[in-house]
């Protein structure tokens, strides 16, 4: 790129130097309607539990999730994002607990599609939250089977939107799962069910919180390398996305996020498909506790979102959705 003008008839701070001016000519913009809130869900009744590896956020029982519903609404919030943790005695190896149209996802859907009907609700295809193994497939001679896992998904999306999920997000990465779950979800006249595909999840260091929040931590047996992505790998993620978009993906997920912004504007350089980013577990927790023990600002949640705006997400699902200080936004 040439770069144009010389100093002193081009002074590029004359731009910067008044806040009106700066919030006019600013590339990347953000807001509340750019962000998607996820809530944890346990078992009972009455209950608000805090996830001591996630300071400030909770497990919810079905029946107090208005508690943070009442603030996704009054942020203005357009969608939720739903995971359960399953109790220990309604896991076992094929994650079957997932197909149970009693499960705390299927009666959380209910719940929210019948007191807060204008907001989107998208829920989670995959199976760690319901394996005795903790791995988000069916295992098969000491592997992840691939097409066995894609029978059990493809039923558990179908169920989702039975209950009145609006956007089903297969977050395996079986290859082929979102062909099949397209497929199955027409063919049951779910025809308006979004797909936000999972399409690019590294196998990363930073879901540690996130699996201790839906109890899948301690009974992870060995890793995920053999189906979630290489964090070494670029192109590969260009793969990842054009088969999900051929096989009819709405939109797009790259999880996790801040270590994979060059990822994220690959993509929407290439694509042009809705781009969701996920500030995982992981990082929450580390900006958390740095704000908390002082040894950053609060301002950092704004700098880090505003920095998946400026990759090219759409949105962004991050825990910091309801606790954001609104007069930072801008």
């Amino acid at each position: 790129m040439k770069i144009l003008g010389k100093f002193p008839t081009t002074r590029l701070r004359r731009v910067r130097n008044s806040d009106w001016l700066r919030r006019l000519v600013s590339d990347s913009n953000l807001s509340t309607n750019d962000l998607v809130l996820p809530i944890f869900l346990k078992e009972g009744k009455n209950k608000i539990e805090k996830i001591k590896s996630m300071p400030g956020i909770n497990r919810y029982t079905v029946d107090k999730i208005p508690y943070i519903l009442d603030k996704a609404k009054k942020f203005k919030i357009p969608m939720v994002a739903l995971f359960p943790q399953t109790p220990d005695k309604k896991k076992n190896t094929n994650g079957t607990e997932a197909l149970n149209e009693n499960n705390l996802i299927c009666k959380g859907i209910k719940l929210i599609k019948k007191k807060y009907n204008n907001l989107g609700v998208m829920t989670d295809v995959a199976l760690d939250p319901y394996t005795t193994h903790g791995h988000d497939g069916v295992i098969l001679n000491n592997k992840i089977d691939n097409d066995e896992t894609l029978k059990i998904l493809v039923k558990q999306a179908v169920l989702q939107a039975e209950m009145g999920s609006d956007v089903i997000a297969p977050s395996d990465m079986m290859d082929g799962r979102i062909g099949v779950i397209r497929k199955s979800l027409d063919k049951n006249k779910f025809v308006e069910t979004k797909i936000l595909s999972y399409a690019v999840k590294y196998a990363s260091n930073f879901y540690g919180p996130f699996r201790d929040a839906v109890g899948s931590k301690s009974k992870l047996k060995g890793d995920k390398k053999t189906y979630q992505m290489d964090f070494r790998n670029k192109n590969e993620s260009l793969r990842e996305i054009a088969l999900d978009i051929k096989e009819g993906a709405d939109m797009v997920m790259v999880k996790p996020g801040m270590p994979y912004l060059d990822i994220i504007q690959l993509i929407k350089d290439n694509f042009k498909i809705p781009v969701f980013a996920y500030q995982v577990s992981g990082e929450y927790s580390l900006i958390k506790n740095g704000i908390n023990k002082n040894i950053i600002d609060e301002k950092t949640i704004i700098e880090t979102l505003y920095s998946f705006k400026r990759a090219g997400s759409n949105a962004i699902i991050t825990y910091f959705a309801d606790t954001i200080n609104l007069d930072l936004l801008n």
